[in-house]
């Protein structure tokens, strides 16, 4: 069931991204010839005034067929016939909808919640160094730390992890004014626990907050959104630093099965659930932003293409050949399809290996 659950929670996300692309051209007036849900060869297929609606047999991507959309045509409604700033929604569109549905399951994840851990110091352990004269102290709210923004407690380790060392820029609110800690010392401790596990800990006690009001609960969902915007940043430049490869990537399959592995791994079917929308959450804020990266064949390597091509039509004072950005996204799109190709075979492989 939680398979099923997760292809149908990532099949949503990309229907509301393509929905998005089909309201905007709609209400653009702009000729939409098909909507499809899936790729590959069409299960089912109707047709409702001039657009044809399809569902296909691969439950990977999906597509909004518009006239004109790659190719020059006489029709008065295609594509590359409506001004400008409406191709720029049209094509921003998906993106801005998975954002939105990210948005929306953040805040369902959250409902539920009775307490949450902030990112504020409640005390220290007596092995703790940090709260020395000049240092930390009890009640000062992380602000920022390396330069990162602290928006929720987990953010503190995460960042922490990716700066190895002792010495940290820290910035607190302290009784609402903002303190400055350049080059602070942070020191770890060897801590044993009650099962006998050795861990590193800075001996830092966070403030429990027990009574969450709607408003506390909106707050903490739009802190996950900022943080997951945040997450992708930082994928894309360890991605071009090396510092992640290939082997680190992950498509649908690999998605599907870390989701029903989560899921299964939930002691309460609420908890499964939950793990699941946050998971959804997580993803509809990825495609989102990904989508909108300057790169051939997707939304945001053809917003790139409109306003050059808008731009030099405006300076030259003549219409380019739209079968150029049209070959250079066919290009793009082959290339992209090969890398979903690589990752699903190398998740397939992972799956039955293990």
């Amino acid at each position: 069931m939680s398979i099923i659950f997760a292809i149908l929670l990532f099949s949503l996300l990309i229907f509301v991204h393509e929905l998005g692309h089909f309201v905007a051209a709609k209400l653009s007036g702009v000729q939409v010839n098909e909507f499809s849900m899936f790729m590959g060869p069409a299960i089912v297929k109707w047709k409702r005034g001039e657009t044809t609606y399809s569902i296909r047999c691969i439950p990977i991507g999906g597509f909004c067929a518009m006239e004109g959309e790659d190719e020059d045509t006489d029709n008065p409604r295609s594509f590359q016939k409506a001004a400008w700033w409406k191709r720029l929604i049209i094509l921003i569109a998906g993106s801005v909808m998975n954002l939105l549905i990210g948005g929306v399951l953040m805040l369902l994840v959250y409902l539920p919640a009775e307490e949450a851990v902030l990112p504020v110091i409640d005390s220290f352990e007596k092995y703790a160094t940090i709260d020395e004269a000049g240092g930390l102290q009890a009640g000062d709210r992380f602000v920022e730390l390396d330069g990162e923004n602290i928006y929720l407690r987990s953010d503190f380790s995460m960042i922490l992890s990716l700066n190895p060392g002792d010495t940290h820029d820290v910035v607190v609110d302290r009784n609402g004014k903002e303190v400055r800690l350049d080059n602070f010392k942070m020191e770890k401790h060897l801590v044993v626990d009650k099962n006998g596990n050795e861990q590193m800990q800075y001996g830092i006690n966070f403030v429990v907050d027990k009574d969450l009001t709607f408003e506390d609960k909106v707050s903490l969902a739009w802190n996950n959104c900022l943080n997951t915007g945040r997450v992708v940043r930082l994928s894309l430049q360890m991605l071009l630093s090396g510092q992640a490869g290939f082997s680190d990537m992950s498509g649908p399959v690999g998605i599907v099965k870390v989701m029903s592995d989560t899921a299964e791994q939930s002691e309460t079917t609420l908890d499964a659930i939950i793990s699941m929308l946050y998971f959804g959450a997580f993803l509809a804020i990825n495609l989102g932003i990904m989508n909108l990266l300057p790169i051939p064949a997707l939304d945001g390597g053809r917003v790139v293409g409109l306003l050059l091509t808008t731009t030099i039509e405006k300076i030259t004072k003549k219409k380019l050949n739209s079968k150029i950005e049209g070959y250079i996204h066919g290009v793009g799109m082959l290339l992209l399809m090969v890398l979903m190709a690589l990752i699903l075979f190398k998740d397939v492989f992972t799956i039955f290996k293990g």
